[in-house]
C-alpha cells in the first residue's frame, strides 16, 4: 500500500471513531443520563429538560447534571469506541492490561504533570486574553459567550458543599474523562495517525489538536493542546496507556481538590484564575519539567510504543 492511500484509509477510520464518539457523547449518553438522573429530580421531565438546559438559574439540577455528564462521557468516550473495536473484532486487552512498567515512571509522570501546570500558566493567560482579527469578530463573540457560559457552569458544578459532592465531582470530572479521552485520543487516534503519517510527532500533535478542538472551548485551546501533547509523549515513550490515564487524572483531580481546599479556606491557590505564575517560577518549573521528561524517556521501555493495531 502506498503512503498516500494509507493516509486516506487511516483518515476514514479516524472519522469513524470521531463519529461514533460524538454520537455516543451527544445523543445516546445524554438520553441514558436523563433516564438515570430523573429519580434525583423533583419535577416533570419537561421541567427537567428546561432546568438542565439552563443550569445557572436552576442550581437544584446540579446532581442530575453530573449524572447526565457522567453518562455522556461513559457512553461516548468509553462504551461506544469499545463497541466499535469489538464490532471490528479487535481485542480490548491491549488497553486494559497493565504492562510491567517501573513504578518510578508512574511517579515521574505524576510529578511532571503537576509541575507542568505552572509551565502552562502563561499559555492559559495568553489564550484567555486572545483577540481575533476584525473579520473574525462574529466568531470571537460566539466563542467568548460560550466560554463564559462554560466557566459559570463549571463554577456551579465545582462549588462543593460536602465531601459527597466532591467525590462525585472527582468521578465525573477526573476519572471518567481520564479513562475515556485517553482511550480515544491517545489509545485509538494517535497510533492510527502514527501508522498513517509515519511521524510520531505529527501523530501526537494532531491528536492533541483534535483533543482540544472537541472540547469546543477556544479560549483554552492552546493550554489544553499542550496537555494533550504531554499525555501523548508519556504514552508513546512508555507504551503504557495507563500512564497517560494517570497523568490526565492527576491534572483534573489536582484541580478539583485544589478548588475544594480553596473553598474551604485551606489553600489560597485559586486554580480557576487565568493569571500566569511569576516568570521566575515558570522558568524553574520548565527546567524541572524537561528534566523529569528526559528521565522518563530514558527510563521508559522502548520495546512497545503504540498499543493498538489499525482499526
Amino acid at each position: 500500500m502506498s503512503r498516500s492511500s494509507g493516509i486516506e484509509t487511516i483518515d476514514i477510520n479516524i472519522l469513524l471513531v470521531l463519529g461514533v464518539v460524538l454520537a455516543g457523547f451527544v445523543v445516546v449518553g445524554p438520553m441514558f443520563g436523563i433516564l438515570l438522573a430523573l429519580p434525583f429530580y423533583e419535577g416533570t421531565i419537561l421541567d427537567f429538560v428546561t432546568a438542565i438546559s439552563d443550569p445557572l438559574n436552576h442550581p437544584e439540577i446540579k446532581l442530575p447534571f453530573f449524572i447526565v455528564q457522567g453518562a455522556s462521557t461513559f457512553f461516548g468516550l468509553i462504551l461506544a469506541p469499545a463497541l466499535l473495536l469489538l464490532a471490528k473484532r479487535k481485542s480490548l486487552k491491549s488497553f486494559f492490561q497493565i504492562p510491567g512498567t517501573a513504578l518510578s515512571l508512574y511517579l515521574i509522570a505524576i510529578i511532571a504533570t503537576i509541575v507542568f501546570m505552572l509551565v502552562n500558566s502563561p499559555f492559559i493567560e495568553w489564550n484567555a486574553k486572545l483577540q481575533f482579527p476584525e473579520f473574525m469578530s462574529g466568531f470571537e463573540e460566539w466563542a467568548r459567550t460560550r466560554e463564559d457560559f462554560a466557566a459559570r457552569v463549571t463554577e456551579l458544578l465545582t462549588t462543593f458543599n460536602s465531601v459527597g459532592e466532591l467525590a462525585i465531582g472527582l468521578v465525573v470530572i477526573s476519572v471518567l474523562p481520564a479513562l475515556g479521552e485517553e482511550f480515544v485520543f491517545r489509545g485509538l487516534i494517535q497510533p492510527q495517525l502514527h501508522k498513517g503519517t509515519g511521524n510520531i510527532h505529527a501523530a501526537i500533535w494532531i491528536s492533541a489538536i483534535l483533543f482540544s478542538t472537541l472540547h469546543m472551548q477556544f479560549f483554552g485551546f492552546v493550554p489544553r493542546m499542550l496537555l494533550g501533547a504531554l499525555f501523548g509523549y508519556l504514552y508513546y515513550w512508555s507504551g503504557n496507556l495507563w500512564i497517560a490515564v494517570l497523568a490526565h487524572f492527576v491534572n483534573n483531580g489536582f484541580s478539583v481538590l485544589m478548588l475544594y481546599f480553596y473553598q474551604q479556606g485551606v489553600s489560597e491557590l485559586d486554580v480557576n484564575s487565568t493569571e500566569s505564575a511569576d516568570w521566575t517560577i515558570v522558568v524553574g518549573a520548565a527546567i524541572i519539567s524537561f528534566t523529569l521528561l528526559y528521565l522518563f524517556k530514558k527510563q521508559a521501555s522502548t520495546t512497545s510504543r503504540d498499543g493498538l493495531t489499525e482499526i
